[in-house]
């Protein structure tokens, strides 16, 4: 992989964090599948389209866009991730996609070299994120598309409800840029504008989506998945072993006033973000 502007999600991402997401691929588009429809019809993808899916992870989007499209190209700073997007990809006979490795804020894109760039929660991790989408920016044609999901205040899901029952036991984190990169960095709608247009983005909008996110076929099975994400590992890396038992509880119990008859589903919910080149 060429030169990496975003050296800690790299490491991340290509570490423990990316071997959670490929040990857990069907767990994590439990999770987040349910912002696929939303995503896919608002790329307005046709048969003559060109698409890029900025971190696609294990690679279910971009699955998804090449069966609508003529080709499809997802790029991830994750090698653990990209083999097994390349190893499904495989397995269900799709010839038209293909997945490299790369910083989306610096890779050398084609330029205008497509018609539609999508995301599904991979752009809230840019160290620059102006300096990111002008780059993608410069990948799409003249009238191109751009659409993303990306996470809303946790608080307007059902996640953070759940978070705060455990965050009760834990030490209080330190304060943060709410901008820095992270699951929430364009939870702000303004702040998505802010960036976009600076890109050279117009027509820009924000429409906040729910989606259903099944977490788990019962509450522990759920509070122990949820447990190991990157976020919560960060809120509990300085609890000692009795706040770690005691949030891990919490959690559980939380997790309860959740599970239906298909398992622990919550309302996450995203800013469904659209702009044209």
């Amino acid at each position: 992989m060429e030169q990496t502007a975003n050296t800690s999600q790299s490491e991340a991402w290509n570490g423990a964090e990316g071997t959670h997401w490929v040990d857990h691929q069907d767990r994590y588009d439990a999770v987040n599948s349910g912002f696929n429809d939303h995503l896919l019809h608002a790329a307005s993808l046709t048969e003559r389209d060109r698409v890029l899916d900025i971190g696609c992870g294990n690679g279910q989007t971009t699955r998804m866009a090449a069966a609508r499209a003529m080709h499809a190209v997802g790029l991830d700073l994750s090698a653990p991730m990209l083999q097994r997007a390349r190893r499904t990809a495989a397995q269900e006979g799709i010839d038209n996609v293909s997945f490299e490795q790369g910083d989306a804020q610096v890779h050398p894109f084609p330029p205008a070299g497509f018609d539609v760039v999508i995301s599904r929660f991979g752009v809230m991790f840019f160290a620059d994120p102006i300096a990111a989408f002008t780059n993608i920016h410069r990948a799409l044609r003249p009238g191109g598309r751009l659409a993303f999901v990306c996470l809303r205040e946790r608080h307007d899901g059902d996640l953070g409800a759940v978070l705060d029952a455990m965050a009760e036991h834990l030490p209080a984190p330190a304060p943060v840029d709410p901008h820095s990169p992270g699951p929430t960095s364009l939870a702000d709608p303004n702040r998505i504008h802010e960036v976009l247009t600076g890109a050279g983005f117009s027509d820009v909008t924000a429409k906040p989506v729910d989606a259903p996110q099944l977490w788990g076929h019962d509450p522990a099975d759920a509070a122990n998945f949820l447990f190991e994400w990157a976020p919560v590992r960060a809120m509990r890396s300085n609890a000692n072993a009795t706040e770690t038992e005691r949030a891990h509880a919490a959690l559980t119990e939380a997790m309860q006033r959740h599970h239906q008859p298909n398992g622990v589903q919550l309302r996450g919910s995203a800013w469904l973000t659209t702009a044209t080149r």
